[in-house]
């Protein structure tokens, strides 16, 4: 019955007044015509049991707008965790638009600010879940429900400490009063912070969830209106993917930035509980994301005939890097010529790190400008084997293009001149000062083994600075990994010959080099082994 078209009652005073106005506040909701709407939703399958390996599946879902509800989960005004205050502050006006959006479309929306229920003890949205008639339900409804190993692995980040990653002194208080006013409560919302979420849901037939809100990882699973509730009492939910955050501190497992930690728990919930969507399903456009989610290009320059690194390194990549919300992308040379690498200069101009592995190529005057601007920015650059003879072309080779002879000196900081005798392996040491990087974080020199021949090195320019020695039998050892600096403005350099495809197979090599990406760019190296995700 839409409020307009009301009984008139004969009968004046103070009752018939109080009566129209709780039909018109309760009635209110159901007067939106209601539609089907189209969620593009993302999923997460394992491509076979137990194997560990998800992929993506999209697929479009109709809800009819009358049968769903959206949960606003605990945007408070005000967080203990400064940080997280101003991502709720920032992500708000678009969440706004897609709740004004949706009110159109006939979805109902329940506010669900915890613990500031006395702060809209007047609002006729609070009044009306308070009405709600409780139901029973096979499934008890919980004021808290916790990580449930039967049905999840246990979450991919560790928020232990709480996850603030806005003061180094963060302590945990009831900082807000209320939902954050950027966010409109309309008459013919719900307000609650309890279980009378799911009665408002059954009173009015709604069988379809949207949940958007923070955090991720705590109330955005745990609290009684929300997923693991919704999805426990039979209900279909999605997450909005682009309308959460994560309580989750870079410096703990598994040591990425905040908003890749923030994505690993979306893929999370994505594999175990239920799907998501963008706010574009209801506005169009981009989905929403943080200005300060700018994640880190890394580009790898492939380029040699000898170790197949044209596979190892892309491998490695997805592996071990990308996973890290690191952005990366793989400029091989060209199968026609083996001098041009076509991309090169454009995929440079927004890098942040230059992994190299060349030998021997006469570039174009494009691409080697593109090498020195990109240096002379003071951006880093990591070297694995060849790269010590990258842009050194000899005979013939040298006529196609242009060389860079110095480049192993004046950039890496080394000084290759030939290699030790093929077919015996290298042990690998520290060098005799006792420094130990920070590149050598949980790499274990034991297990650090070199296949491929000795490069000879020795001795290393005076501004580098020596990581591992390499020995073989019979042989003087040679320096197989250190750091540079390049440039007025100390490009930060990482090198090793290593880089063997022998050598990829070996956790300690993974992990030298990953932990050389992560230091060039001046990301945090994990303490622990904790180089994929769980």
């Amino acid at each position: 019955m839409h409020p307009g078209s009301l009984p008139v009652f004969r009968r004046r005073g103070a009752r018939t007044t109080i009566l129209l106005s709780l039909l018109t506040a309760f009635l209110l909701p159901l007067a939106t015509t209601a539609e089907m709407l189209t969620l593009p939703a993302r999923s997460r399958v394992e491509t076979s049991p137990g194997s560990g390996e998800w992929t993506a599946v999209e697929k479009d879902l109709h809800w009819d707008s009358s049968k769903t509800a959206i949960v606003v989960c605990d945007m408070w005004d005000k967080h203990w965790c400064p940080s997280a205050t101003v991502r709720v502050a920032e992500m708000a006006p678009r969440m706004n638009e897609v709740l004004k959006a949706a009110r159109a479309k006939g979805v109902f929306i329940i506010h669900c600010p915890s613990s500031t229920m006395d702060f809209y003890k007047d609002y006729p949205a609070r009044k009306r879940a308070l009405a709600a008639p409780k139901v029973d339900t096979v499934v008890p409804l919980l004021g808290w429900c916790n990580l449930d190993p039967k049905k999840e692995s246990p979450l991919p980040i560790d928020d232990s400490d709480e996850g603030c990653d806005g003061s180094a002194n963060c302590t945990p208080y009831e900082a807000w009063h209320r939902q954050i006013a950027t966010l409109e409560i309309k008459d013919e919302d719900g307000i609650t912070d309890s279980v009378e979420a799911y009665y408002l849901m059954r009173q009015r037939g709604i069988t379809n969830v949207i949940v958007m809100g923070v955090h991720a990882n705590m109330c955005v699973l745990g609290r009684p209106f929300s997923i693991r509730q919704m999805r426990n009492q039979g209900q279909n939910v999605v997450l909005m993917r682009d309308m959460t955050d994560s309580m989750y501190n870079s410096l703990a497992a598994p040591y990425v930035n905040h908003f890749r930690g923030t994505g690993l728990l979306i893929e999370h919930i994505e594999k175990y509980w239920c799907s998501s969507i963008t706010s574009v399903a209801f506005l169009g456009g981009e989905p929403f994301k943080f200005r300060a989610d700018h994640p880190a290009k890394v580009v790898f320059m492939i380029g040699e005939d000898e170790y197949h690194t044209w596979e190892t390194l892309p491998e490695f990549a997805k592996k071990y890097v990308h996973w890290r919300g690191l952005e990366t992308q793989v400029v091989q040379q060209n199968p026609n010529d083996k001098n041009d690498f076509p991309g090169l200069a454009d995929a440079l101009k927004d890098a942040d790190l230059l992994v190299i592995s060349v030998r021997r190529r006469a570039l174009s005057n494009e691409n080697l400008d593109a090498i020195h601007d990109y240096l002379n920015k003071g951006k880093p650059v990591v070297g694995i084997r060849t790269a010590s003879h990258a842009f050194y072309p000899k005979g013939d080779d040298a006529k196609n293009g242009e060389s860079w002879q110095e480049f192993d000196a004046e950039v890496l900081g080394g000084n290759y001149h030939n290699h030790r005798a093929n077919g015996t392996k290298t042990a690998v040491s520290l060098p005799g000062d006792g420094y130990v990087s920070p590149i050598l974080t949980d790499v274990e020199l034991s297990k650090l083994i070199g296949h491929g021949s000795l490069y000879m090195n020795n001795p290393l320019q005076d501004s580098a600075r020596s990581l591992l020695i390499g020995t073989i039998p019979d042989q003087p050892s040679e320096p197989i990994a250190w750091t540079h600096t390049y440039g007025p403005k100390h490009a930060k350099v990482f090198y090793t010959s290593l880089g063997h495809p022998d050598d990829f197979k070996e956790p300690a090599f993974r992990r030298l080099l990953l932990n050389g990406i992560l230091w060039a760019l001046n990301q945090p190296i994990p303490p622990d082994d904790r180089l994929q995700p769980r």
